[in-house]
């Protein structure tokens, strides 16, 4: 793997990282959906300004119908309603509990690749899905 690819990786897992505690603090005061709300505001001015800034505006507005349904309604599934649930989980859970069970989400990704898009199951991806599982069960102790 590219050192680049490696760095964007620690990247990543630090601003994901990060966020759930900032979260857990700003959900003292407000509910999940005014969370969200704020959320989307504040990240779709951004995407705005830079697609503005970048002059990458034009490639939203070139976009194909089926790629602007599909985004729109993954938009919907996991930047509304998967949101909505992960601060409501987050505001009444302990946040330790709660992101390492929200960071699952691969596990289902893996099921339903095998399902819908028949991707093969290697020795490997078994083993990797069984360590997912029981790291949900020793997170639970």
């Amino acid at each position: 793997m590219k050192i680049e690819i490696i760095l964007l990786l620690i990247l990543t897992a630090f601003l994901w990282g990060t966020t759930p505690v900032l979260e857990k603090i700003g959900l003292g005061k407000v509910d999940p959906l005014t969370a969200v709300t704020i959320r989307s505001i504040a990240v779709t001015l951004a995407l705005v300004i830079y697609l503005l800034l970048t002059g990458k505006i034009r490639q939203v507005f070139q976009a194909d119908v089926k790629t602007i349904a599909i985004f729109s309604v993954t938009g919907i599934m996991a930047g509304l309603f998967g949101m909505i649930a992960y601060f409501a989980a987050l505001k009444w859970g302990a946040t330790s509990q709660i992101v390492p069970i929200a960071a699952t989400y691969p596990l289902v990704t893996a099921i339903l690749s095998v399902l819908i898009l028949g991707e093969h199951v290697t020795p490997l991806r078994l083993a990797g899905t069984v360590f997912i599982v029981l790291g949900i069960w020793f997170v639970q102790l």
